[in-house]
């Protein structure tokens, strides 16, 4: 199951109605919302990735961060807290803030929605798509993750596309940019 299917399965509603309460959106547009921005962000990750390093730094985040708390508890979505956080996450993923704010202005074009609403969104979605990833990587105990147990379910958790693959994600991602 990738991200974006976990962030929007039944057992996650409440995150999705957190997020239309806290930007006052009507649940299903807060749901396409969080699914235009989902995609930059594994990608994001994805690229991240590549770098031996990058796995390494994703999995210590994912052992150390309890990022599992905003899937678990909702209602800490609204806190500064963890816009701070999603904020470190973004400066993780994209590494300037002019990638975020591309990210915002397209996931707006795409939804509607104001790309400054979308900016103010995106941490916050940062902030559920590392729960997620911790949720999946670590269930929901204290184990910890490590390369060797975690590196295939992470590629199958960032393939957002569902095709096995992350490679073609990462292209698409390299030629958007291009364009841009």
């Amino acid at each position: 199951m990738n991200v974006m299917d976990m962030l929007t399965s039944g057992d996650n509603a409440a995150v999705i109605g957190q997020i239309a309460r806290q930007f006052g959106l009507p649940e299903e547009k807060a749901k396409e919302a969080v699914g235009a921005l989902v995609p930059s962000l594994t990608r994001g990750l994805q690229r991240r990735t590549e770098e031996d390093i990058g796995v390494d730094d994703l999995i210590e985040a994912l052992n150390v961060g309890k990022h599992s708390r905003y899937l678990d508890e909702p209602e800490v979505l609204e806190k500064p807290e963890t816009t701070e956080d999603g904020n470190a996450i973004l400066g993780n993923i994209f590494g300037s803030k002019e990638v975020s704010r591309r990210v915002a202005k397209s996931a707006g074009e795409q939804t509607g929605l104001s790309s400054s609403l979308m900016k103010k969104m995106l941490p916050i979605v940062a902030s559920i798509v590392m729960a997620s990833l911790s949720k999946g990587v670590l269930g929901g105990g204290g184990r910890a993750a490590t390369r060797k147990s975690s590196g295939g379910l992470l590629t199958s958790m960032l393939d957002s596309d569902g095709d096995g693959s992350m490679i073609d994600d990462i292209l698409g991602m390299a030629f958007k940019a291009a364009i841009r």
